[in-house]
């Protein structure tokens, strides 16, 4: 069976740090394009990190030097360290890759950065 499960989130307060963790399982392995996507309620999901299979990094605008994608291969995990969190970064935080021509989601981990 083909998962992606999120961990990591919780409260924490503005300023503060989290690292969300998105363990693969079945067919999926980290060494491909690795995505995380933020979310809030009534609002699209808004990629925020992705690692290529060659290493290379891409982040939106808005995390740029606070939030670093990371990967583990032997555990097939891939991570995303926040830090200096802001109350914007309030919301559902989802991995995802695609698997031939289907994107996977996790089920997603709710962070809330309180001000």
């Amino acid at each position: 069976q083909v998962q992606l499960v999120e961990s990591g989130g919780g409260l924490v307060q503005a300023g503060g740090s989290l690292r969300l963790s998105c363990a693969a399982s079945g067919s999926i392995s980290v060494r491909k394009t690795m995505d995380w996507y933020h979310q809030t309620p009534g609002k699209q999901r808004d990629l925020v990190a992705s690692t290529t299979s060659g290493g290379s990094t891409n982040y939106a605008d808005s995390v740029k030097g606070r939030f670093t994608i990371s990967r583990d291969n032997a555990k097939n995990t891939v991570y995303l360290q926040m830090n200096s969190l802001k109350p914007e970064d309030t919301g559902v935080y989802y991995c995802s890759t695609y698997l031939g021509l289907r994107r996977y989601w996790g089920q997603g981990t709710q962070v809330t950065v309180s001000s």
